[in-house]
């Protein structure tokens, strides 16, 4: 089942906030994430972007969901998370420029059909 899934996304949360990623070459904002490599686990792949794209060090990782994303009659799938992080280090030297610890999602975001409800499924995961 594992070999289905290509994508890891995590709702992480750092003293009280949400943390969201820029990439370098984008203004949007997005939930930390991305591809799982061949052969690694979902969680592996998730454990590893959120160091990735965030510099998170410390962190409890909990599994939420699978989920899925057709696009262009083409369906992707994914593993959900949330992180808990805490302990932040430098940010590793990657295609995010920048991070953002936020109250809520932000309205400018770089996949806006599907992060919304990743998100909301994660703050209905964590009682929020």
């Amino acid at each position: 089942q594992n070999d289905r899934l290509i994508y890891a996304v995590i709702g992480a949360k750092y003293h009280g906030k949400w943390v969201f990623c820029r990439h370098r070459e984008r203004t949007t904002l997005e939930m930390p994430g991305g591809h799982r490599e061949p052969g690694e686990d979902v969680a592996d792949a998730a454990r590893r972007e959120l160091y990735e794209e965030t510099g998170a060090i410390e962190f409890e990782l909990m599994p939420i969901c699978l989920y899925s994303v057709t696009d262009g009659g083409k369906t992707g799938y994914g593993g959900l998370f949330f992180a808990e992080i805490t302990e932040m280090g430098d940010l590793p030297d990657s295609e995010i420029a920048e991070i953002f610890l936020l109250d809520a999602m932000p309205d400018n975001l770089t996949y806006p059909q599907i992060q919304p409800h990743l998100w909301a499924r994660v703050r209905e995961s964590i009682g929020e």
